[in-house]
């Protein structure tokens, strides 16, 4: 299968739809998932153009990990989460919806299930306030 340019994500990179945006550099967008499985969850997109994780660039994937490890931390410091749960689907058999790489960071708190993924929008005054505690917590450990 190819890489589809005209993919949801792949129309947020380049503003043509709305995103609750936490931090973008030249190697991805952050920005809070509209469907999440708990309070925080977050997306990081890398720019370039993949699938997944199966069709990658491995310097793509190289420069973009030590972001997704740098908002893991600030996820989890912002939202006072037990854990964090990073996924990554490879292909719609494997749970992938959108079409373009991305990693999900998932906050998990002690004695909380997860939601089920896309089961229901969440509030966007919500996300807005979480995507500024994120960004925040971001700059704040930028080193």
């Amino acid at each position: 299968m190819s890489y589809d340019p005209t993919n949801i994500f792949a129309k947020i990179l380049k503003g043509e739809l709305p995103c609750h945006r936490v931090f973008e550099d030249e190697t991805a967008l952050v920005m809070m998932d509209i469907f999440p499985q708990s309070k925080g969850h977050t997306l990081v997109i890398p720019k370039a153009a993949s699938r997944n994780l199966l069709d990658a660039d491995p310097a793509v994937l190289s420069a973009v990990m030590p972001l997704v490890q740098r908002v893991a931390r600030s996820v989890q410091s912002a939202t006072g989460a037990d854990g964090i749960r990073l996924a990554q689907f490879n292909e719609a058999p494997a749970g992938q919806t959108v079409f373009h790489l991305h990693f999900h960071l998932i906050p998990a708190y002690e004695g909380q299930n997860l939601g089920a993924h896309a089961s229901g929008r969440a509030d966007d005054a919500e996300l807005a306030e979480l995507a500024k505690t994120i960004a925040d917590a971001l700059a704040a450990n930028a080193a």
